[in-house]
């Protein structure tokens, strides 16, 4: 087919970032096309629909300044490919796989769809080996394990991006670095978000690859950049045999991409405006983390989800619970409290965390002390409200300690300042405990 075959100037209804193309022959779904605007301006899209001989393109770009008679469009005949190669290691790139830092584009050693390859589920090993985080809340009670999906929930205002900051610069594998690598994927960030996170990005030690989204930028790039990043990822993992923890900040932001995306196509809506197909398209995202039997790489994935209006039932998060294997929970109260990180271990989770701790992985009885804490913890919680109607007078002795106890384990445990490695996390935890010994004496009395 020559290249006149595949150049249309049939464009029609512009609609933001969308427009429709007549008289098309042989496209295909996801198909990449380069819209030449009247100036000269190139920029790349995307085929979404086709019905006969009409096709739906969605542009990665701005749509302003375009001629329905005097613009064109070039069929590839390929779908989007991520550049793949060890050397977009530590460099900056934005939603379209383009770099960021003044550099140009490495020679990749092959190129993959990112849309990914389905991960065989036969073949699927079970999440193993816990990732250090530095945070005693996620490593103590909360074990974050290769192969897992763990997402964080935040809500407006809490310092969801200093903790990112943390995990970015203290993520450690059991043991030893070699063969570890971070994927961060940050997605509508305002420019004081960015500078933060450029900050952080040029102290790390550790391999990474960044993909940057601003505010500003393509919501369409928005959903490309968590692609281009798993794809990544999934090299790394699987073709050169490196853990990957894949960052990804902020799901919400790529979800009302989707809902604007979803509105301007017309599509009919679901829960809150958000589209249908929402849950399988997180679930085309979430379930690229894993681990393949036979194969010595990992995905792990830690995704944040600030929370609209604080409702943890909001679509977003409700969803995402499904899909996931527990969640991280952020307090606000606790935040007013001057506590960081403000996690709320009670409503946390990590349902694989017994897959990664214990002998040989963090320490015999990780999981009896964590049990411990909790507990403990939660007695006290529910101490608080009794303290609140009767007053502390009114408690026991051993009441006191409990209730005393579960401010030390916010200011003491849940709090810190510095990264700590799983032992000092674990001797922190035991150290509290000690403290309870007298309590227990006095109530086995």
């Amino acid at each position: 087919m020559s290249l006149a075959e595949h150049l249309y100037t049939t464009v029609t209804d512009v609609r933001s970032q969308l427009f429709f193309l007549e008289k098309v022959h042989q496209a295909r779904m996801g198909e990449i096309v380069e819209v030449v605007f009247p100036d000269g301006r190139k920029l790349e899209g995307e085929v979404l629909k086709i019905e006969r001989d009409t096709v739906l393109v969605q542009i990665f770009g701005d749509c302003s300044g375009m001629d329905t008679g005097k613009t064109t469009v070039v069929f590839s005949d390929s779908l989007k490919q991520a550049p793949l190669s060890l050397r977009m290691l530590n460099r900056v790139y934005n939603g379209s796989f383009k770099p960021m830092d003044n550099k140009p584009l490495f020679v990749p050693d092959r190129w993959q769809p990112a849309t990914g390859f389905p991960m065989n589920p036969t073949r699927r090993a079970r999440p193993q080996e816990f990732i250090e985080t530095g945070f005693s809340s996620i490593d103590g009670l909360n074990t974050l394990v290769k192969g897992q999906k763990l997402p964080i929930f935040s809500c407006a205002g809490l310092p969801a991006k200093e903790i990112i900051g943390r995990i970015l610069a203290d993520s450690r594998m059991s043991g030893s670095d070699a063969g570890f690598a971070v994927i961060f994927v940050a997605l509508g960030l305002t420019h004081h978000e960015y500078s933060f996170y450029m900050r952080t990005l040029e102290k790390m030690s550790s391999n990474f690859v960044a993909f940057i989204n601003l505010a500003e930028d393509s919501v369409v790039e928005r959903l490309l950049a968590p692609r281009f990043g798993l794809t990544a990822a999934e090299y790394l993992a699987f073709d050169r045999g490196m853990d990957v923890l894949v960052i990804v900040a902020d799901i919400t932001n790529y979800c009302d991409a989707l809902r604007e995306l979803s509105m301007a196509r017309e599509e009919l809506p679901g829960r809150r405006g958000y589209p249908g197909y929402m849950y399988s398209d997180l679930a085309s995202i979430f379930e690229r983390a894993g681990r393949i039997t036979g194969m010595p790489g990992s995905v792990t994935m830690l995704p944040v989800i600030t929370m609209p209006e604080d409702d943890i039932t909001h679509p977003i998060p409700d969803l995402t619970g499904y899909i996931t294997e527990g969640q991280i929970v952020l307090s606000r109260e606790m935040h007013q409290q001057g506590i960081f990180p403000p996690v709320d271990v009670l409503p946390s989770l990590s349902r694989l965390m017994q897959k990664g701790i214990g002998k040989g992985m963090t320490m015999e009885g990780h999981r009896e002390l964590a049990n411990r804490l909790y507990a403990t913890y939660a007695r006290g919680i529910d101490l608080r409200g009794l303290e609140a109607i009767v007053g502390r007078e009114g408690l026991s002795e051993s009441d006191r300690v409990i209730l005393d106890f579960a401010g030390a384990f916010e200011n003491e445990f849940v709090h810190q300042e510095q990264r700590r490695t799983i032992a000092e996390t674990l001797e922190c935890g035991a150290e509290l405990l000690r403290r309870l010994d007298p309590a227990r004496d006095a109530d086995s009395a």
